[in-house]
């Protein structure tokens, strides 16, 4: 049987949604960081100089890999762009921040997944609590929704009154765009893709200190949940740091599974800094969480990393690598997001309308790419008249062969060819599938 196209249909369910969850008292929860984004705006011509003054050598990147001078940032930078990648690493030096703003017009953003996760779904009109790391006005600004909270005390409070006289956590991000020109020594390489880079010079996140009002609130049995998203972890370095999060954070998610069964617990994979603390905060956290969330290059490399190499793009190497990762990690099922299509591939959730969340995750990142910014229903449904990515009807189609007694849903993303906007797109689309939770 064909793809249906459902986008629609789930669009005007969501007013239903939203009065029924709000009268059942439970909310999305979002941990655990935030901070602004530096957006640099992309600008082909001005990267080209800086790779024409401080290219020494091939593009190449090494494991543990940080940009402590220009020279680093031309040879780790232009290694990803000219594979269209995405990828995070850190700026050792302020002198680099500095180069890069005088470069590079810029504005500012949110950053951190459950950050901007929290404002994609609180401009649709669902109410959420986020943890924050960054609690500056400009980020607390960013999220001030109606229904948007924070915790203080034994309070869920708006988030704008949660908010402190502090400097905002900066977060460098460069964004590039599909088939501009890079010069590489003596020759001109197109960008495949467009994507994004996060270059951080920042030092809260290399620990992540958890909110211990936040952490008691949401293991109270009294306190509705519906949803939990682990997820901001990717910029600590250090293992035994990583550790200490941990043993800080196994009895709190034991607590808020027990107390709370009916909530689904969501952990969001992402690039990280340090691929030791990858392995051990997936380990872990897939304990307790029912859904492991991830993209295509996140997934080719955990396949790697288990001793498999796969091509995503093929669907009977997709299989064996979504088939490895779960018979690594205890979790129920797996959503990958990519920007052709979705997909989720495990057990079937009771009562949940797994189709529901994929379609509406592609919707708001859709609207998201289309625009430049977080979309209310009124701009979701603009997006309604793009066309189904071909490739995502291909795999949709192609996933239908696999011989596996696992649920296997595949949603067509609304395709566009030139995004306005790469940053956050898959951070959007997670927050889009917790409204199937909702």
């Amino acid at each position: 049987m064909p793809y249906t196209d459902r986008y629609g249909s789930y669009l005007d369910a969501m007013p239903g949604q939203i009065a029924a969850g709000k009268e059942s008292q439970k909310t999305p929860v979002f941990a655990y960081t935030s901070n602004l984004d530096v957006v640099l705006k992309w600008d082909a011509e001005t990267y080209n100089r800086i790779l024409d003054q401080y290219l020494k050598e091939e593009p190449s990147v090494h494991e543990g890999d940080r940009i402590r001078t220009l020279e680093d940032f031309a040879r780790i930078t232009c290694f990803y762009l000219m594979r269209g990648l995405g990828g995070n690493f850190d700026i050792t030096e302020n002198a680099i921040c500095e180069f890069l703003k005088e470069q590079f017009h810029s504005e500012y953003s949110l950053g951190g997944t459950c950050a901007q996760g929290a404002s994609a779904i609180g401009t649709m009109g669902f109410p959420v609590s986020v943890h924050l790391t960054d609690k500056s006005r400009e980020v607390c600004g960013m999220l001030d929704h109606d229904g948007t909270t924070v915790i203080r005390g034994n309070r869920m409070i708006p988030v704008s009154e949660g908010s402190e006289t502090k400097f905002p956590v900066y977060h460098f991000i460069l964004q590039f765009k599909k088939d501009d020109e890079i010069r590489v020594f003596d020759r001109k390489v197109k960008i495949p893709l467009s994507n994004r880079m996060i270059l951080f010079f920042d030092t809260i996140h290399k620990k992540v200190p958890v909110d211990a009002d936040f952490l008691r609130y949401w293991e109270d049995p009294g306190h509705g949940i519906s949803s939990y998203l682990i997820s901001g972890f990717d910029a600590v370095i250090d293992p035994k740091i990583m550790e200490e999060r941990l043993q800080e954070l196994e009895p709190h998610l034991d607590r808020v599974k027990k107390n709370h069964p009916n909530a689904v617990l969501y952990f969001e994979g992402a690039f990280y800094m340090n691929p030791a603390v990858k392995d051990l905060s997936a380990k872990v956290f897939c304990r307790y969480a029912d859904i492991l969330g991830t993209n295509e290059e996140e997934l080719t490399e955990q396949t790697e990393r288990f001793g498999i190499k796969i091509d995503a793009s093929k669907p009977e190497e997709l299989f064996r690598g979504l088939t490895l990762l779960l018979s690594e990690y205890p979790v129920k099922g797996i959503i990958l997001h990519t920007k052709d299509y979705a997909m989720y591939f495990g057990e079937e959730l009771p009562h949940i309308d797994i189709e529901e969340g994929l379609t509406i995750g592609n919707l708001m990142a859709g609207t998201r790419a289309r625009i430049g910014k977080y979309g209310t229903p009124e701009e979701c449904r603009e997006t309604l008249s793009l066309p189904p990515s071909s490739t995502g009807l291909a795999m949709a189609e192609e996933v239908k062969k696999w011989k596996t007694d696992r649920m296997t849903v595949v949603v067509p993303s609304k395709y566009l060819e030139y995004p306005k906007y790469t940053i956050g797109l898959g951070d959007t689309f997670v927050s889009g599938v917790h409204t199937c939770f909702f």
